[in-house]
C-alpha cells in the first residue's frame, strides 16, 4: 500500500493548519446530543494547538441550499471547545473578509472554526476558483475526516492539489484500520454482511468475495440469498427480483473459493413488532404467514464458529431486527463472541456502518473491537473496492 503523509512528516509550529473535520454531529435544540465525532477529531486538533500551529477547522453540516442560520456550526464550536477543553474562535464565513480576518488575528496555538463550507454551493462542485479562495487562508492542510473523503469536494480533496497535503491522526487510524482488514490481511478473513436489503451492498458483496475466505450473510439479505436456492421465506422481507443476482454472487464465491454462510434456521414472527410471539424454526419449515426477523440459534453456532476459524474480521450491517427484542438475540450474541475473541488477542475485528456501530453499542462491546468505523459511506466505498478522492490525494505519489 502507498504510503500516506502524515503529521509525523511536518513542523506546524506557526503554520496556518486548514484542518478539515467531521462536525457533522446530531444537533436538537441547538444542542449536540452525540459528541462522538468530536471527541475523535479532538486529538489531532491539540496536537496541532500544542505544537504552535494556527488550527483553522473546516467542515460542512447538514445539507443547507445556500446560507441557513439553522445549519450554522456556531453550536458546534462551542461544544468542541468543550471537548477539547480550549477556547475556539467562530468566524461566520469559510472565505472572504471575515475569514480572513479572523486568521490575520491568530496567534500560534489558537483554534478557529470557520462556518459551514456548504453555505456556498462551490463547496460540492469542488469549484477551482473556490479551492483558491480557501487554500489563501492556510500554509498546509490536514485531513481528519475520513468519512467525507468519497466526496471531490472542495475541502475534503481540492485543496490537496493546492497546498502540502497530510493525514490527521484520526484519518491515519482509519487507514491503518482498513489496511489491516482487507489491504493486507492476517488471513483466514471473514465478513460478516447484514442489513435490509441486497440491492444496496451488490457492489459490496461481489468484491468481499474476492477478498475473504467466508462471508456470512444475514439480516433481510438473507431471505434473498434464501429465496434464490428455493427456500419458501414466507412474509420475510425478500428482494425476489435479485433472485439471479443473489446466484451471481454465490457462483462468483465459489470460484474465488470464498465460502458463503447462510442461515440454517430463523427466528420467525408474525408482527413487525419489538415482543411480538416468536418461534425458531428449520428453513424447511417457515411458516407462509410468517416473517424471519432474526436468524436461529443453530445459526448463531454456525456464526460463532465461524468467527472462531478467523484472524480478521469485517462487519457491516446487523444479522437480525436488531432494534426490537428478542430479535437483536443473533446481532448481539456474534457481537459479544467476536469482542470475546478480540480481547484474547485472537482476532482483528473491524466494523463500520451506522446500524453496526448502534448495535456493537447496544451490545456493550463498541469499545471491544479493534477498531469500529463511525465514517458511514466512505466506510462502505472502501469495503466496495472504490478509490476515495479524499484518501487518494495524501498517497505519496
Amino acid at each position: 500500500m502507498a504510503k500516506f503523509r502524515t503529521l509525523d512528516d511536518v513542523n506546524v509550529k506557526g503554520k496556518r493548519v486548514l484542518l478539515r473535520v467531521d462536525l457533522n454531529v446530531p444537533m436538537d435544540n441547538g444542542r449536540v446530543t452525540d459528541a462522538t465525532r468530536l471527541e475523535r477529531v479532538a486529538p489531532t486538533i491539540t496536537e496541532l494547538a500544542d505544537k504552535g500551529g494556527k488550527v483553522i477547522l473546516l467542515a460542512h453540516f447538514g445539507r443547507p441550499k445556500g446560507r441557513d442560520p439553522k445549519e450554522s456550526l456556531k453550536p458546534v464550536a462551542e461544544a468542541l471547545a468543550n471537548v477539547v477543553n480550549k477556547s475556539v474562535a467562530f468566524a461566520d464565513d469559510c472565505i472572504g473578509e471575515p475569514a480572513a480576518k479572523a486568521v490575520a488575528a491568530m496567534q500560534d496555538g489558537d483554534i478557529l472554526c470557520l462556518e459551514n463550507t456548504r453555505f456556498h454551493k462551490e463547496e460540492e462542485k469542488n469549484d477551482p476558483a473556490f479551492v483558491a479562495e480557501l487554500a489563501k487562508l492556510g500554509d498546509i492542510w490536514v485531513s481528519d475526516a475520513f468519512s467525507a473523503s468519497h466526496r471531490a469536494h472542495a475541502s475534503t480533496e481540492g485543496l490537496g492539489h493546492k497546498l502540502p497535503a497530510y493525514a490527521g491522526r484520526t484519518m491515519q487510524a482509519e487507514l491503518d484500520a482498513l489496511e489491516k482488514a482487507l489491504g493486507s490481511p492476517t488471513k483466514p478473513v471473514i465478513a460478516i454482511i447484514g442489513g435490509a436489503k441486497v440491492s444496496t451492498k451488490i457492489d459490496l458483496l461481489e468484491n468481499l468475495v474476492t477478498k475473504v475466505d467466508a462471508l456470512v450473510i444475514g439480516g433481510g439479505m438473507a431471505n434473498t440469498f434464501l429465496h434464490a436456492q428455493g427456500v419458501a421465506v414466507g412474509k420475510s422481507l425478500c428482494e425476489k427480483d435479485l433472485a439471479a443476482t443473489a446466484v451471481r454472487i454465490m457462483e462468483k464465491a465459489e470460484a474465488a473459493n470464498c465460502a458463503i454462510i447462510l442461515p440454517v434456521d430463523a427466528t420467525v414472527a408474525y408482527h413487525f413488532a419489538a415482543n411480538a410471539p416468536s418461534h425458531a424454526y428449520g428453513l424447511d419449515a417457515i411458516p407462509a404467514d410468517g416473517m424471519i426477523l432474526d436468524v436461529g440459534p443453530q445459526s448463531i453456532v454456525r456464526i460463532h464458529a465461524a468467527i472462531d476459524d478467523a484472524a480478521t474480521l469485517v462487519w457491516n450491517g446487523p444479522v437480525g431486527a436488531f432494534e426490537m427484542q428478542p430479535f437483536d438475540r443473533g446481532t448481539v450474541a456474534a457481537a459479544r463472541h467476536a469482542a470475546e475473541r478480540t480481547k484474547a488477542k485472537k482476532l482483528i475485528s473491524i466494523a463500520g456502518g451506522g446500524d453496526t456501530v448502534a448495535a456493537l453499542n447496544q451490545a456493550g462491546v463498541g469499545s471491544d473491537f479493534t477498531y469500529v468505523s463511525t465514517a458511514g459511506g466512505a466506510f462502505l466505498e472502501w469495503m466496495e473496492g472504490k478509490p476515495l478522492p479524499g484518501v487518494e490525494v495524501l498517497r505519496i505519489k
